[in-house]
């Protein structure tokens, strides 16, 4: 679950870090309050959230999936057997 959770904010802050990278490159201070106008920061969160879904819903279709029983946690001659996929 924190790693799905993760994942969505890595691929949100993507364009916020090429957008820094691109600001450093044009020799622009990226800290500056004035090169994160309305309209790039619209955009990179528009960006941002496109990324996200997108990387969510690749992930939920492509990712590899469990099929079958879930057995859980039981004793089986005195010793614990953990819960599995079966």
């Amino acid at each position: 679950m924190e790693r799905g959770f993760l994942d969505a904010i890595a691929l949100f802050a993507l364009p916020f870090l090429a957008y820094a990278i691109w600001l450093a490159l044009r020799r622009r201070y990226p800290f500056l309050l004035s090169n994160w106008t309305e309209g790039p920061l619209a955009m990179l969160v528009a960006a941002g959230l496109a990324l996200a879904i997108l990387g969510t819903l690749v992930t939920g279709f492509v990712g590899n999936r469990h099929r079958g029983a879930y057995v859980p946690a039981h004793i089986e001659n005195g010793v614990l057997v953990p819960g599995r996929l079966q």
